[in-house]
C-alpha cells in the first residue's frame, strides 16, 4: 500500500493508521497465540464508529478484505494485503442497572464488563477466559461456563447491535429491524459486518459456588466415571466440566499444579453455598484432592474458577461436539490422554451441556450446536518449530473421539485450517440461510478471513 494511501485516511479518522515499519504496527498486529501471525497492508486502530465506517469504505474502493481484531484469540490467516480494523480502544462499558442490562464497544473485554456488570450485582454470559473479547466471543455463540445452562449461549440474550455493513452504512439491528441480520450475526462469526456496539442481558446473580476439584493424573479412570454418573442428575444450575491437565511448571501456577499431570472437575452453581456444597460432596469422596478452591465466591472472581491463561502464549487447539458419551467413549478418552497414553496434550476438556443451550430462544439465532450433549476442546502448547508433533497430538485425539462425534462444531473452538468447513458445521438449511444473507450484506465477500461464508450465486 502506498505511503500516499495511508495518509490519505490517517486525515480522516480519529485514530491511527499504521503501515509495515510504522512506530505501532507490530503492536497492534500482534494476537493472543504467539503461533499467529497477522501482516496486513494497513491497520486502522478505530477510536470511534465513524473511523470503523471509513476504513470499511477504504477497504471497499481497494477491493481488499477486512479482518476485525480484539485481542485475537482466534485468528484465520495472516490477513496478507487485509486492512485490519483494530478496535481495543471502543472498549466502553454501560451498564443500566434498572434494565438488566449492558451495552458495550466492540472492543471490550469479558474482564471490563465483568468488573462493571458486578458493581451492580449483575452477570453477563461470559467465557471462561477474562481476556476474551466480547463481541467475537458473542457472535460465536458464547458458550458462558457459569450461566449457559440455564440461561443458554451468551448469543441468544444480545438486544441489539450497531455494524458497519460492507457498504459502509451503520446499521441498528436487532429483533425489529433486518431481522434476517440479526439472525445470521448470532452465531455467524464475523462474516456479515464489523461491530462497533452491543446490548445485551445481564442477570442478577451477585455471587455463586465455584471453582475446581484437582485430583492425581492416575486416577482418571475413576474421576471421569464419577462424573459422567454424577453431572446428568444435577439441576440446570449447576454447570460442570472434566479436564485433563498436563500443565508446564510456570510459577504463576499453584505449587501442587506446578508441572503436574492432573485431572479436574469444575463447578459452577447459583444455588445456595449450602445446595452446593451438597451436590459436590459425593465428587470430593472419588480420591484424595491435591487441591481443592471450590468455594462460595463474589461473581467478580468467575475467572478463577478455570483459571485460565492471560498472557499471550504459543499454542493450537480444536473442538469437536459429542452426541453421546457412553462407556465405550469414555474408556476411549482414557486410552487417548490417560496415565498410560503417552500424550503430551496441555488440556483436554469436555463441557457438558444440555438444558437452556438446547432450546431456541425467543428470538432464533444461527447457533448451530443446540441439542449436542458434549463439548470437547485440545489444547496443545508450543512453538511454531513444533507446529507438526502439536496439530498431530490434538487431531489424535479428535480423531479418536470420532465415532461420537457430530459433524456440527461450536465456531468459537475451531482451529484455522478449519475454515473451509463452514457448510458443514453449520449444517445444510442453516447454511444456506446464512449464504443468502452474506449475498445480501456482503455479496463481494469483503469479510472473508474467517471461518467463512460464502455469498449465495
Amino acid at each position: 500500500m502506498l505511503p500516499e494511501e495511508a495518509a490519505a485516511l490517517a486525515a480522516v479518522v480519529a485514530g491511527s493508521v499504521l503501515l509495515p515499519g510504522d512506530a505501532g504496527y507490530d503492536d497492534e498486529r500482534a494476537v493472543f497465540n504467539l503461533n499467529h501471525e497477522l501482516v496486513p497492508a494497513v491497520i486502522v486502530v478505530a477510536q470511534n464508529t465513524a473511523d470503523v465506517q471509513v476504513a470499511v469504505a477504504f477497504a471497499a474502493d481497494r477491493h481488499r478484505p477486512v479482518l476485525v481484531k480484539t485481542t485475537g484469540h482466534q485468528m484465520v490467516g495472516t490477513a496478507s494485503g487485509a486492512v485490519v480494523i483494530s478496535t481495543h480502544l471502543m472498549n466502553e462499558v454501560v451498564i443500566d442497572t434498572a434494565g438488566h442490562k449492558a451495552r458495550v464497544g466492540a472492543g471490550a473485554l469479558w474482564a471490563e464488563v465483568v468488573a462493571e456488570a458486578t458493581k451492580a450485582g449483575l452477570a453477563p454470559l461470559n467465557g471462561s477466559n477474562p481476556t476474551v473479547g466480547v463481541s467475537g466471543y458473542t457472535l460465536g455463540g458464547g458458550l458462558s461456563p457459569t450461566l449457559g445452562r440455564s440461561h443458554g449461549y451468551a448469543a441468544d440474550h444480545v438486544l441489539s447491535l450497531e455494524v458497519v455493513t460492507a457498504d459502509g452504512e451503520l446499521r441498528h439491528v436487532d429483533a425489529e429491524s433486518e431481522l434476517e441480520l440479526f439472525w445470521a450475526l448470532r452465531g455467524g462469526k464475523g462474516n456479515f459486518a464489523v461491530v462497533t456496539a452491543l446490548e445485551f442481558a445481564l442477570f442478577p446473580v451477585p455471587r455463586l459456588y465455584g471453582g475446581g476439584l484437582y485430583f492425581p493424573g492416575e486416577r482418571m479412570a475413576d474421576v471421569l466415571r464419577a462424573w459422567t454418573a454424577w453431572h446428568p442428575g444435577t439441576p440446570e444450575t449447576m454447570i460442570s466440566s472434566f479436564a485433563v491437565l498436563r500443565l508446564p511448571p510456570l510459577p504463576e501456577l499453584p505449587e501442587p499444579l506446578r508441572g503436574a499431570f492432573t485431572v479436574s472437575l469444575r463447578f459452577a452453581y447459583t444455588g445456595t453455598a449450602e445446595d452446593g456444597e451438597r451436590l459436590v460432596a459425593p465428587l470430593r469422596t472419588v480420591a484424595p484432592a491435591i487441591l481443592d478452591t471450590v468455594r462460595d465466591m463474589p461473581y467478580s472472581e468467575v475467572a478463577s474458577i478455570h483459571n485460565e491463561p492471560t498472557e499471550p502464549l504459543p499454542y493450537y487447539e480444536r473442538g469437536i461436539m459429542l452426541r453421546e458419551f457412553p462407556e465405550e467413549a469414555q474408556e476411549k478418552l482414557i486410552e487417548l490422554v490417560g496415565p498410560e497414553s503417552g500424550t503430551t496434550m496441555w488440556i483436554a476438556e469436555l463441557r457438558a451441556l444440555g438444558g437452556a443451550w438446547d432450546r431456541e430462544p425467543a428470538v432464533p439465532n444461527a447457533v448451530a450446536t443446540r441439542g449436542l450433549p458434549y463439548s470437547l476442546l485440545g489444547v496443545e502448547v508450543g512453538p511454531l518449530s513444533q507446529e507438526k508433533r502439536l496439530k498431530e497430538s490434538v487431531a489424535a485425539l479428535l480423531e479418536g473421539m470420532a465415532p461420537w462425534q457430530s459433524d456440527r462444531r461450536l465456531v468459537n473452538n475451531l482451529a484455522p485450517e478449519e475454515a473451509p468447513d463452514a457448510a458443514v458445521i453449520y449444517g445444510p438449511e442453516r447454511y444456506r440461510r446464512l449464504a443468502a444473507a452474506k449475498s445480501k450484506y456482503d455479496p463481494a465477500n469483503m469479510f472473508r478471513i474467517n471461518h467463512n461464508v460464502v455469498p449465495a450465486t
